[in-house]
């Protein structure tokens, strides 16, 4: 399934309300409610997001879901408010920190499970710079969006820093791991 089409307008309201919900958590330390009367069909749809926190380039938070569970602009609102605040990887967010920080938003396509026989199979699968993968086991299930191909060019280091980052061994593989990839829209 493909990603949702969103306008620039569309793309601008996304960033806003990303910024909203943090610009209140701050003020209020309280997720701020979205209603959705004002907003366009595409907007109200369910889909999943990541909302990413970077403080001077640098990672302060990221927080997501793989599943659409919410309508676009209110899941986006939720994962801002969780990625400045919740992370557990870092301190909530404070006040001085936020002038120095931007938001990155990518709206993910549904995932979609790719049959592979091994790990170089799947390697060849990907395309670089484009496919987000999420690799699921026994339990274990992490992803890296198509973004951090910035940092992992080559398939075979993605694939070993996902399994580690799912808690498996980098030289782990399993017949029965479970491979699907899906596609984001970035803002």
């Amino acid at each position: 399934m493909p990603c949702i089409n969103l306008s620039d307008k569309e793309k601008t309201q996304l960033y806003e309300v990303a910024s909203l919900a943090i610009e209140q958590g701050l003020a209020s330390g309280e997720r701020r409610i979205v209603d959705l009367s004002g907003f366009s069909n595409t907007l109200r749809q369910p889909a999943a997001t990541f909302v990413t926190v970077l403080k001077k380039g640098g990672l302060r938070g990221c927080i997501g879901v793989l599943e659409a569970i919410r309508p676009l602009v209110q899941d986006v609102s939720h994962n801002a408010y969780s990625a400045a605040f919740e992370d557990p990887r870092f301190a909530p967010l404070k006040p001085d920190e936020w002038r120095l920080c931007a938001l990155h938003i990518s709206v993910l396509s549904q995932p979609r499970l790719i049959p592979v026989t091994s790990e170089q199979d799947l390697a060849c699968k990907l395309r670089v710079g484009e496919d987000g993968l999420i690799l699921s086991w026994r339990g274990h299930r992490a992803t890296f969006l198509p973004s951090v191909w910035g940092q992992l060019p080559d398939p075979g280091d993605f694939i070993g820093q996902l399994k580690c980052k799912a808690g498996l061994g980098k030289e782990f593989w399993a017949k029965d791991i479970k491979a699907e990839i899906y596609q984001t829209t970035y803002i």
